[in-house]
């Protein structure tokens, strides 16, 4: 079986002949099902992954012309870096359709979403509300987390809305609004806004006022000290 976290994993994703390619029928973008190879093992298992290429994203009024596939891996760095690692492995390169991310497939347990396990993870989605408040998601719908099928973590995708200047929060985690932000997520807050190794690693895929944005949202958590109230209909996402 795959280990999801290992260097080997990301070392498929990133040179891994692709075997196969095929249409995923849903969503606004193009994506697709990916098959992964390894060139030096022909019995090694195939792989299954994500691909999402640039060319393939729709247009939109509030995000810069094709940039959703840097947003995708930039959330996968940023989660990765703070250890909070819940985002699958994710890489940057080319494909049948150009460039874009790959992100490694997670099986998820059947009928899994964030309604069916919110009562019994509660400390996996306190980390990823935080991650959605200080990268600015404005797509955390209800099926972008899930349990795996081993039922052994809790997952997020669908990072491509993220790290927006504006602030454009949507999420379906509104569960701890008021709570005080333990302090294991808001040591990670403060390295988000004072470490410059963060911003450094970010910087080839963000304009440099979205990092400085990222950062002062950081500083402006750690300042409230507490997950903030919804104040909006707004801040919660349409469908599933």
């Amino acid at each position: 079986m795959t280990d999801p976290r290992s260097c080997s994993t990301l070392n498929r994703l990133r040179s891994g002949g692709i075997a196969e390619c095929k249409l995923v029928p849903w969503g606004s973008n193009y994506t697709f099902a990916v098959a992964l190879t390894d060139p030096d093992d022909q019995d090694a298992e195939t792989l299954l992954a994500i691909y999402k290429p640039r060319a393939g994203e729709a247009p939109l009024w509030d995000f810069p012309s094709g940039t959703l596939y840097q947003r995708e891996y930039a959330a996968y760095l940023l989660a990765d870096a703070l250890g909070w690692d819940f985002i699958p492995p994710t890489v940057i390169r080319d494909g049948p359709h150009g460039i874009g991310t790959v992100q490694l497939y997670i099986e998820p347990e059947h009928d899994s979403h964030y309604f069916s396990f919110r009562d019994s993870h509660q400390d996996e989605l306190r980390r990823m509300a935080v991650f959605d408040l200080v990268a600015n998601n404005a797509d955390r719908k209800a099926g972008h987390c899930f349990r795996d099928r081993a039922q052994t973590s809790i997952w997020g995708i669908d990072h491509g809305l993220t790290f927006n200047i504006e602030q454009k929060v949507r999420t379906v985690i509104w569960d701890f609004c008021g709570e005080e932000i333990p302090e294991d997520l808001a040591a990670g807050l403060r390295r988000v806004r004072d470490d410059a190794t963060i911003s450094a690693l970010l910087a080839p895929q963000l304009d440099p006022l979205e990092i400085q944005a990222l950062r002062a949202r950081a500083a402006r958590l750690l300042e409230d000290g507490v997950f903030p109230e919804l104040t909006s209909r707004r801040n919660i996402p349409y469908g599933w």
